[in-house]
């Protein structure tokens, strides 16, 4: 007999994708323009969403929970995390060869559960700096 339910693994993920669904829904509704998802740079390090806040490129951090008991976003955003964004974000801005572009990381938290008709999304603008051990490559 084969046990058909999801593993807690594959939940996780549908519900992280669903939360970056969100977060980009809302984000188009702003008028930004989605440059990439769940971009890869350096084979380990991702970046949720990509994207162009008018002349401002964003890297955004999309964190999904299913009640607000679970934690706020930005304890989830903590040293190490903004530590991997920012290695990911020079990563990119490397492979970008754009020099003087202007950039800021965001966070947007999306409450709710899968399939949820209105969640509730919220937006946190340039939620951190870049980490100081990373020299921009300009």
């Amino acid at each position: 007999m084969t046990d058909t339910r999801e593993s807690p693994r594959a939940k996780h993920l549908e519900t992280g994708e669903w939360g970056e669904k969100q977060a980009e829904r809302m984000l188009r509704r702003k008028g930004w323009r989605i440059l990439g998802r769940r971009v890869r740079v350096g084979g380990r390090d991702e970046i949720d969403l990509v994207a162009r806040d008018r002349e401002v490129l964003v890297f955004v951090e999309v964190k999904t929970r299913a009640a607000e008991n679970f934690g706020r976003p930005l304890s989830a955003v903590d040293r190490k995390k903004r530590h991997v964004l920012s290695r990911a974000a020079v990563g990119y801005l490397k492979r970008l060869r754009a020099p003087g572009v202007c950039f800021r990381f965001d966070v947007v938290e999306v409450v709710g559960r899968v399939g949820d008709p209105h969640p509730d999304v919220r937006h946190i603008r340039n939620a951190f700096h870049l980490d100081r051990r990373y020299n921009l490559p300009f």
